[in-house]
């Protein structure tokens, strides 16, 4: 691990990021250029403390999550995600099989819309970011693990993933989340982490084995549906999806015309944030 490199190459970044290219009010005038440490501290769900002692020398070799999160924060590209990984010690991820590097012109984009669910997802459908209004239509996904991170294996594994979406819609679902994943399967092969969460659902779904026997591949680029909501009911809403040029992570838009009904409710659904009011249903997550 090299302390000094690292303490270096973080004061930079963060010096030549402004809080606008990451989403946070500019605020009174700054004593010094860039972002605060505490901002990025809180982009990268980390103490302020330990973010300092990084860039002081004093921290401990951080974890290769901890490393992810600090890449995310900073709105590094993919070549310098890896030179971070190196000299804090670690090997940098596969590019071919890291696709949880969010990349930095999808974040911008999603810096700016505030006032519509936003989330940016890998090509496995894992939630890698998403805004404060797509906690409150969707939940926090953040704390997923394993395989259970990816929607599509919750899809076919959890029945409180499908409580979203209207009974007539869900089928219609599955089969977009089975040729999503087709997708991605030719593209990073048998043995990739598409690979392992075919063979994962392929046993614990008959459901996704016979539509994934029936090889229909594409990927959504819009669609219009609606989404049910604990408190506000159906909800519905256009989805505009932005793809990387690889195709490995997508940012996808929701909105709803101005004088809908989904507009109001999406309006009503900044107010509520994640506040409940009626008992959940005994399919939800808590």
């Amino acid at each position: 691990m090299d302390r000094a490199g690292l303490a270096d190459f973080l004061r930079r970044r963060r010096e030549t990021l402004r809080p606008e290219d990451v989403g946070l009010a500019a605020g009174a005038r700054r004593r010094t250029p860039g972002l605060r440490r505490e901002e990025v501290a809180v982009l990268a769900a980390m103490s302020t403390d330990y973010y300092t002692r990084l860039e002081q020398q004093r921290g401990p070799q951080p974890s290769e999550q901890m490393l992810a999160s600090l890449a995310r924060a900073l709105r590094l590209t993919g070549d310098e995600r890896d030179y971070l990984f190196r000299i804090s010690g670690h090997t940098a991820p596969e590019r071919v099989t890291a696709a949880t590097h969010v990349a930095p012109a999808l974040l911008r984009v999603l810096d700016r819309l505030s006032d519509t669910p936003a989330l940016i997802l890998s090509n496995l459908g894992e939630t890698l970011v998403q805004n404060r209004m797509a906690d409150a239509l969707f939940g926090d996904k953040s704390g997923y693990t394993g395989l259970a991170r990816s929607e599509i294996y919750r899809w076919f594994t959890d029945p409180s993933e499908r409580l979203r979406y209207p009974e007539d819609d869900r089928d219609r679902q599955s089969r977009a989340q089975v040729a999503n994943l087709r997708v991605a399967y030719g593209s990073m092969g048998e043995r990739s982490r598409a690979g392992e969460l075919v063979r994962a659902l392929r046993k614990a779904s008959a459901e996704f084995a016979e539509l994934w026997d029936r090889h229909e591949v594409a990927k959504r680029f819009e669609d219009h549906k609606t989404l049910v909501h604990p408190e506000l009911g159906p909800i519905e809403l256009d989805c505009q999806v932005l793809f990387t040029e690889d195709q490995s992570q997508a940012l996808l838009v929701l909105t709803a015309p101005p004088r809908t009904e989904g507009y109001e409710k999406l309006r009503l659904l900044a107010v509520l944030g994640q506040e409940r009011f009626t008992e959940p249903s005994p399919y939800e997550l808590p």
